[in-house]
């Protein structure tokens, strides 16, 4: 594929593969797969290959089972056995490779689902689009803020349908919350209160090492820079350290701080200013702040307060001077209590009904309309998380403009706007 830069070689392929042998289809010259899910269903006849099928993939994976064709991982294991578990299910082939660009060079895959470490969501997307693949990308959409807008502009020009996972969107409480504060319910909305949960790494340190054989650490870092293997850094807990992810900041913000953006109507802007205190762990076991505090101000004036640490109240309230709207999964709730139980009239603000966050990008392939949180969405969202790890890391108060996606008068977080390549990984342009 020549959109595909850096391709490895067919014969370096072969050889990276070699140790795959034993029943492991790589997915070359497979006869035409018909998938049926649900007869009719919106699901029916769309070909899934599942990117990264470990801790969120893999649940990705078996709730898409009768349409994944493909899958793929850089830890031989888990990919082995994703391979087996959907061809149990299917009764047929399922294709199975340890690199991504071999899955995306199968003509028999439609459509990807990306659950990769956060360091990988960007270069992916864009490969698969450029691929002529439609992307259901976990959230956060990005690493880095520039590395969202090029997501955004490379989905565009191929116009690939790429739905962030931030699935609170197709539930309908968070839905009916944002549509009584946007509807003037509360009033006039002042402050916006986000809670996060602590730092969750809970593995005592442990020496650099040999990564063990079954895993293509090499793969597995892709663009991020070289670091030695360390198995306390890998899987789950990659989202503790900076070159991978953000902690619970990207983790949870992606979900709540989302519902923030929803609520306000910010979901092609963001903040114009971006203070933080953080506290970071005394061990340095892990990078990202234990528990933080993010303010950050809108041009309309509205204040958000994201608090993360022990203890938070999860979830995203909404203040106004006529009443608050709380909302989390599982639980809306305002003062006074009838907002939340008087109907929406003729003339609220109705906003787009998604039931089920994958169905509605299955729909969105067909009619090739923008899902509920398309990329745009995911990146204006995720923007707002990396500015808030940005006011950590620096210290400083951020001054932002949403418009041009830039930030003035600080020039060291505005180097962490995007970070370089490890070679020979390279992010195209759009």
């Amino acid at each position: 594929m020549k959109h595909l830069n850096q391709s490895l070689s067919r014969r370096h392929f072969l050889r990276r593969t070699a140790a795959v042998a034993g029943g492991v289809t790589v997915g070359l010259g497979l006869p035409q797969i018909r998938v049926r899910a649900a007869a009719g269903g919106v699901r029916e006849g769309v070909r899934v290959g599942c990117i990264a099928v470990g801790n969120q993939g893999k649940p990705l994976m078996l709730q898409n089972h009768q349409n994944v064709v493909a899958v793929c991982d850089v830890d031989r294991l888990r990919m082995e056995a994703a391979k087996k578990e959907i061809e149990d299910r299917t009764g047929r082939a399922c294709a199975a490779y340890t690199d991504y660009r071999r899955l995306l060079e199968n003509r028999e895959v439609d459509a990807v689902i990306i659950a990769t470490p956060d360091h990988w969501h960007a270069l992916q997307t864009v490969h698969a689009c450029q691929a002529g693949k439609d992307v259901y990308v976990e959230k956060p959409l990005s690493l880095v803020v520039r590395e969202g807008r090029i997501m955004v502009d490379v989905a565009r020009g191929t116009k690939r349908i790429v739905q962030t996972g931030s699935m609170q969107r197709s539930d309908d409480k968070f839905r009916l919350a944002c549509e009584l504060v946007r509807s003037g319910r509360i009033g006039k909305v002042h402050t916006v209160r986000v809670g996060l949960p602590a730092v969750n790494f809970n593995v005592e340190p442990v020496p650099d090492s040999a990564p063990p054989p079954e895993l293509d650490y090499d793969l597995w870092l892709g663009p991020a820079p070289w670091r030695p293997y360390n198995k306390n850094h890998v899987h789950y807990n990659f989202r503790f350290f900076w070159d991978y992810s953000g902690g619970q900041m990207t983790n949870w913000g992606a979900h709540h701080l989302d519902i923030a953006q929803w609520g306000l109507g910010m979901d092609e802007s963001g903040p114009v200013e971006i203070e933080a205190t953080a506290k970071f762990d005394a061990q340095k076991r892990y990078e990202v702040p234990g528990e933080s505090l993010v303010t950050y101000r809108y041009a309309n004036g509205v204040t958000v307060y994201c608090d993360q640490g022990p203890d938070r109240k999860m979830g995203t309230t909404f203040e106004g001077d006529q009443g608050t709207i709380y909302v989390n999964r599982g639980k809306l709730e305002s003062d006074p209590a009838d907002i939340i139980t008087t109907p929406l009239g003729a003339n609220d603000v109705r906003l787009y009904v998604s039931k089920n966050h994958i169905d509605d990008w299955y729909g969105c392939i067909k009619s090739r309309k923008l899902p509920i949180c398309d990329v745009e969405i995911g990146h204006r969202s995720a923007t707002v998380c990396h500015l808030g790890s940005l006011a950590m890391r620096t210290g400083h108060k951020l001054t932002w403009d949403p418009k041009t996606e830039k930030l003035s008068g600080n020039e060291a977080a505005a180097r962490l706007l995007m970070y370089e390549y490890r070679a020979p990984w390279k992010l195209p342009a759009a």
